[in-house]
């Protein structure tokens, strides 16, 4: 008899029905998985797999879930109780318009936000583009010869630049000048990055520098144009006297300033830095937003970060890719010059495409309104007998107020948010968003019941008056047509489209990149991102402005800590390489308070995340590498062995969990333990906690810290390479020693400095992960690692009698022996038999219409598999059918049916271009190439490149705006 029990109302109220939606496969798909894996069920499974010694002891402790518009309807509520004021305080944040175009179809666009970092450079040709637009209008800007494709925040990309210069500059100084206006937050992630390099910061008055140099030495010094209150300084003579000492200059420079200012490179700079924050980006609390780094071409193999370059294709095309510093980290490890192992990839499209947008004359236009306004606000105040403490100025007035706190109410009456700039003065702010009745009412915040000035009177001749006309800029910018064609909506919409259609992301496939967790981002989870209540915050607001966002914070770090069993948590960190930074931090200054600072040594297993030994040595750690077994485990005796020999000295033990091998290594516990006996911590890199989350808490199995990936495990976007969060996540001893924000006034004396520039890091994005884990609730954050974990087994069970898998857990009951979250397919010995590679492979995917999984990491050769828990059983069998067909092309080759060097592996990807020439010198044919599998002739993916020369494009490095219609 069927069941015909009508349902409950709680279920046809369907609370988890997003919970059902996230996860790809369907109940009945799960059953036939499970059975093809080999077991009865996904908890027979997860026993099978994860070790009895790590499970949670009893569930998260989180709300019960929320369908979509109730979970929205609520952050609705959360998000009102911020303000939004009209923001005049500056200092580095600013109010901006995000053309509609570019909002829609770049920051509301999953073709553009659900994109990988450009590792793979034939599918990320627009992508790449737009970033070369972005590098291309900073260093016509900043009058600087080479900038890199974005840093995190303005304050993250000077340390950067210090560093950069204490290892490119010739001087052996141990010491750095940061000039008195520099922006606060800036100087406060400069000092925490110097202290544990042993560089010395000293704050010297910039009218002060050049006497300061005469008797004091330094390698480098960082200057503000404009200064934090306004004042434009000719920065010649002091660069001149840097220079005279073998010293490096070091410009923080306002982008929308240039285009009226002499740039940086032209007074002589080495190095700028700075926000293109205003360049469309909405202030947000402090982020996400790219920050630029440019220097001179002789330093250009010291840059830090991700640099896009053209090289050309195997068609003799020219084609795009990341140059240098690809995978930096992952190649010289200790020695990296960064930990920096992304960016801030989908900012800096928006803010290249507002320059391709305005053009130079748009960007000139409003920079002149800015300005203009700003000399208006000048000669009113002045009308009305306040004094300014600045004549030159930009956007940014410095005004002395006798009566401070009642200038500071009264503005706050009128809405209006000031800078308190000292005990007696004030700073205003203008931007882009500023109009006539903004300054009319500032006039009347400061009028003390005087009559206000008529603004007819001001408005003709004053123009930019606040400009020094000695540092008026002459040099054209922004001179390349790409820069100077889109600007009907018609042509930018185009532009946009286009250069989508050349790339894969989430919204056309999986990307089954292991280690990194590609997964699915929610439209309900990214809509909150631009509400006002969001979006237009300024991260220096006052406190009682900001209690929707600290509702926000306080909610998610509660959760995480739920899912991670710590203690505490800072959501300060705006990447993972900032949250491994962090939590070493955090472990350092324990160790000093203990009275135990000599403790130096950091052990890493040699199978490692690459971020990992580069962020030891940033704060000052020396790196002791610990073997791994034939299995992929940690070696215990190895371990063991170094602890021992290292036992005074021992720090921390940094370890991936599960591995980077893909595995749940089941002695963990008994590796805390060794760490602790021996006096150092365990920092357990959160990269996978894809794979524990409701099932094992490493702050409940031995660790004493850990950093999260929210744009992994937490459903933030990669957005092609960024934005990210990377909360650090402690256990209750080490909680005080959490990241301050002095400059905010957040922390104790025990706190270690800023690592970011706001003291939310990203807020703007935190919404995603909030409306992911509301709902989704414990048993859906559960359901979601249970099915990850089968996904990846249902493709190693797959795909095992096809490939060797390099390491699995050897379970018998499980078929491929079993796997965590991720499986890594071994290609080697096929090199051997077939001449085909692993990189061969991963090309051959894209005529199938994939993206590759990991190449050649963590083990060189091999390709390494993360399904996520949002693919369905169809996109599943679509790639392991993809993987099987390219089987067989190989064995095709091995059995002599097609020549080593001539084979549909070798030649990928396969360009339409190619296809239709006239001539097919190949030894298999077109519809071989093209379609090797029926479904691609009804929806196909096609490669605007042939295959990328890696080495044509590092030995011929070239990194300005180069459209590729230029070449061909």
């Amino acid at each position: 008899m069927p069941n015909t029990a009508l349902p409950t109302l709680a279920e046809l109220e369907n609370a988890t029905e997003f919970h059902a939606r996230h996860l790809g496969p369907w109940e009945e798909e799960q059953a036939h998985m499970l059975s093809s894996v080999g077991v009865a069920s996904r908890q027979a499974l997860i026993d099978a797999v994860v070790p009895a010694s790590i499970k949670r002891g009893a569930p998260m402790d989180l709300p019960a879930p929320l369908g979509e518009a109730q979970a929205l309807a609520e952050l609705k509520r959360i998000a009102s109780r911020n303000k939004v004021m009209r923001t005049c305080i500056g200092q580095g944040y600013y109010n901006t318009l995000t053309p509609g175009v570019i909002l829609r179809n770049i920051l509301e666009n999953p073709a553009w936000y659900t994109a990988y970092t450009p590792y793979q450079a034939e599918i990320s040709q627009g992508r790449m583009e737009a970033l070369i637009n972005f590098q291309t209008m900073v260093c016509d800007l900043t009058g600087l010869a080479i900038a890199n494709s974005s840093m995190l925040d303005e304050a993250t990309a000077a340390a950067e630049a210090m560093t950069l210069a204490a290892r490119a500059g010739k001087s052996k100084s141990t010491r750095f000048v940061v000039c008195h206006d520099v922006f606060p937050q800036t100087l406060e992630v400069v000092q925490t990055r110097a202290q544990p390099l042993g560089i010395t910061v000293d704050i010297v008055h910039a009218a002060k520098l050049v006497e300061h140099l005469a008797s004091n030495d330094c390698f480098g010094a960082l200057l503000q144009y404009p200064g934090l209150n306004g004042q434009i300084r000719d920065l010649r003579p002091l660069i001149g006297a840097l220079h005279a000492q073998g010293a490096l200059a070091i410009v923080a420079a306002d982008l929308l300033a240039m285009t009226l200012l002499t740039p940086p490179g032209e007074l002589g700079a080495d190095i700028a830095c700075g926000t293109t924050q205003r360049f469309g980006m909405p202030m947000g609390n402090g982020g996400p937003h790219a920050a630029y780094l440019a220097t001179k071409d002789e330093f250009k193999r010291s840059l830090p970060g991700r640099l896009v370059g053209v090289s050309v294709d195997s068609h003799g095309d020219k084609a795009y890719r990341l140059a240098l510093q690809t995978r930096e980290q992952h190649i010289r490890r200790e020695k990296a010059t960064s930990n920096i192992c992304t960016a801030q990839v989908l900012p800096a499209v928006v803010a290249s495409m507002y320059a391709v947008y305005h053009g130079p004359a748009g960007l000139t236009r409003i920079a002149r309104r800015v300005a203009t306004y700003t000399a208006i606000l000048a000669a009113g105040l002045k009308a009305l007998g306040r004094s300014l403490i600045h004549t030159t100025y930009f956007d940014t007035l410095q005004v002395l107020t006798a009566d401070r706190d009642a200038v500071l109410a009264a503005a706050v009456q009128r809405g209006i948010n000031l800078r308190i700039a000292s005990g007696d003065t004030v700073g205003i702010s203008l931007d882009e968003t500023t109009t006539r009745d903004d300054i009319i009412d500032l006039w009347a915040v400061f009028a003390g019941g005087k009559a206000l000035p008529s603004f007819a009177e001001f408005e003709q001749g004053l123009d930019t008056t606040g400009l020094p006309p000695e540092l008026r800029r002459r040099s054209a910018f922004l001179t390349h047509p790409v820069f100077n064609t889109h600007h009907s909506e018609t042509e930018m919409l185009r532009y946009l489209r286009g250069l989508a259609d050349k790339d894969l992301a989430l919204d056309r496939t999986m990307i089954p990149l292991g280690s990194c967790t590609m997964k699915l981002n929610a439209t309900s989870e990214m809509i909150p991102i631009t509400w006002p209540e969001f979006a237009q915050i300024h991260p220096f607001a006052p406190a009682d402005q900001l209690q929707g966002y600290q509702v926000l914070n306080d909610e998610l770090c509660n959760w995480l800590g739920e899912a991670t069993g710590y203690a505490g948590i800072s959501l300060q960190p705006n990447a993972g390489s900032q949250g491994e930074y962090a939590g070493l931090l955090v472990i350092k200054a324990w160790h000093e308070a203990q009275g135990q600072g000599h403790r130096d040594i950091c052990l890493i297993p040699e199978s490692a995340h690459g971020t990992n030994p580069a962020s030891a040595q940033m704060v000052g750690m020396k790196v002791v590498v610990t073997k791994c077994d034939d299995e992929g485990n940690v070696d215990l005796d190895d371990l063991r062995a170094k602890c021992e020999q290292h036992s005074d000295k021992l720090a921390a033990i940094m370890i991936t969990y599960p591995s980077t091998y893909g595995l749940f290594e089941t002695r963990v516990t008994e590796l805390c333990a060794l760490v602790h006996q021996h006096g150092g911590r365990v920092y357990v890199d959160g990269a996978n906690m894809n794979a524990l989350v409701g099932i094992a808490a490493p702050g409940q199995f031995g660790g004493d810290v850990s950093h999260l990936n929210l744009h992994k495990t937490f459903c933030i976007p990669h957005g092609g390479g960024g934005p990210g969060v990377g909360p650090v996540c402690v256990v209750d001893d080490l909680v005080p020693f959490l990241p301050a924000h002095r400059s905010a006034g957040i922390g104790t004396e025990q706190s270690v400095g800023a690592v970011s520039a706001a003291p939310l890091g990203n807020a703007a994005v935190l919404p995603i992960s909030w409306m992911y884990v509301r709902m989704m609730g414990a048993e859906g954050l559960k359901a979601a690692t249970e099915v990850a974990i089968l996904n990846a087994n249902y493709i190693a069970a797959r795909l095992s009698g096809h490939y060797d898998l390099h390491f699995s857990h050897g379970n018998a009951s499980v078929k491929g022996g079993g796997v965590a979250h991720e499986c890594i397919l071994d290609i080697r010995p096929l090199k051997d038999t077939s001449g085909v590679s692993a990189e061969d492979v991963a090309k051959r995917l894209i005529d199938y219409g994939f993206h590759a999984p990991t190449l050649s990491f963590p083990v060189a050769g091999t390709l390494m598999v993360e399904p996520t828990e949002s693919e369905s059983q169809a996109e599943l069998d679509r790639f392991c059918d993809a993987m099987i067909a390219i089987r067989d092309e190989i064995r095709q080759i091995e059995q002599g049916q097609l020549p080593q060097d001539d084979n549909p592996l070798k030649n990928a990807p396969h360009t339409a271009a190619s296809l239709l020439k006239t001539e097919w010198p190949h030894a298999y044919s077109r519809e071989t190439a093209a379609y090797p599998v029926p479904a691609l002739r009804r929806q196909k993916y096609w490669s605007p490149v042939g295959r990328v020369d890696n080495v044509y494009g590092d030995r011929n490095l070239f990194c300005s705006c180069v459209p590729l219609s230029e070449y061909q």
